[in-house]
């Protein structure tokens, strides 16, 4: 793959320092408690999907980076209608990259918000599996409008949140049945694979499938990109910046600042506190590639750390469905195609579609009709398709 190609993958993808994969996870004496109902209330910001008869936001109990018990938001919108025999099946959406700030949490959606250009697009995505008879949660993953740091593209963090709040949601709504799909984009493409390896226990509920739309990879190289000043590196620079505080979340012991210069550091400082993805692209337009890592800066650990993170090597449980467009520039094909290759040397039931002239927000809406159609033959027990 040529540089500018790498650049384009690691745009879409991130971080988390000290994880183990999510299929290796341990159990852990709180593992009980996992997807506990915390907190339900009504939601009514533009998160709620106009579809829903019911929208809600949810406050439940999951394990974070290290096994850690943590408290993670989403929301939960169900159907019109009378739920079909053993309850409404379940959707459960991984959200692309929005940033680490609190803010940049999906559920605190607003008009004029800071992560309104991309949510505009997944919400519009979301109610229409909700016009389709799923019931849709969503969850803000670990540090995201809750306690503590977002561990950005942890495997294992990422999977325990998303089958959490599909519990938290059934004890919020009864309505809400034991079959559920993992859906996700970009960095919730990566969650997606993660979530479809993990081993899901306990037995309460029963993945069917999972929809992985160009999923992040390649994060380790985001810096070393940026520090060698390859074509195309400032479209990565945002990204490193959610990276490297991506990586401090999940390893409070590694320091963006004692890579970066004060310029930069101030940048990333910003992200951990305020700016989301799109206020770190304007931050950063400004800053040249020659003042953002100090002379010497040792990249070793975040590359060591990110190269944890990648989807490769993965033990696939469940039928996948992986989609790509040919027009993405964030991530590209070229590596798309290297996950799923990867992913057939140990599970047949992977799929893969490319969808013509889709860039990377496009795939969303471009997949949705194969991804739909995907989960329903699922549920009808139907033989998955593959290209393995």
């Amino acid at each position: 793959m040529g540089r500018v190609a790498v650049a384009a993958v690691t745009c879409a993808a991130a971080a988390g320092l000290a994880a183990v994969p999510a299929q290796a996870a341990p159990a852990h004496p709180g593992e009980a408690q996992r997807g506990r109902l915390i907190d339900s209330r009504p939601l009514t910001n533009l998160a709620a999907l106009p579809s829903a008869s019911a929208n809600r936001f949810v406050t439940y109990a999951s394990e974070g980076v290290g096994g850690k018990p943590i408290t993670v938001t989403g929301t939960v919108a169900v159907p019109e209608g009378k739920a079909p025999r053993g309850g409404w099946p379940v959707l459960s959406w991984a959200h692309g990259t929005t940033g680490t700030a609190d803010r940049c949490a999906p559920s605190a959606d607003a008009a004029g918000g800071p992560v309104r250009d991309y949510l505009s697009i997944t919400e519009a995505y979301l109610d229409k599996w909700v016009s389709n008879g799923f019931a849709v949660v969503q969850t803000d993953y670990e540090g995201l409008g809750t306690p503590g740091g977002h561990p950005y593209m942890n495997g294992a963090s990422e999977a325990n949140t998303l089958v959490d709040i599909v519990r938290a949601a059934r004890k919020a709504d009864h309505r809400i049945g034991r079959d559920w799909f993992v859906a996700g984009h970009s960095q919730g493409g990566q969650a997606t694979l993660y979530t479809a390896a993990a081993n899901q226990k306990p037995r309460d509920l029963r993945l069917k499938g999972a929809v992985a739309i160009a999923p992040g990879s390649n994060m380790s190289q985001t810096a070393q990109y940026v520090k060698a000043q390859y074509p195309g590196a400032e479209i990565a620079l945002p990204f490193l910046f959610v990276l490297l505080n991506g990586a401090h979340a999940a390893d409070p012991t590694f320091l963006p600042e004692d890579l970066l210069t004060d310029d930069a550091a101030a940048v990333a400082k910003a992200g951990r506190t305020d700016a989301c993805l799109l206020q770190l692209k304007r931050l950063s337009a400004n800053l040249p590639l020659t003042n953002v890592f100090r002379p010497g800066a040792d990249l070793t650990r975040f590359e060591n750390y990110y190269d944890s993170q990648e989807a490769l090597g993965l033990d696939i449980k469940v039928p996948t469905l992986v989609a790509q467009g040919t027009a993405d520039r964030e991530v590209s094909p070229a590596a798309t195609q290297n996950i799923v290759n990867d992913l057939c040397k140990r599970y047949g039931a992977i799929a893969y579609r490319t969808f013509d002239g889709a860039d990377h927000r496009g795939s969303i809406n471009a997949s949705f009709e194969a991804g739909l159609q995907f989960a329903q033959s699922l549920r009808d027990n139907e033989t998955p398709p593959t290209t393995c």
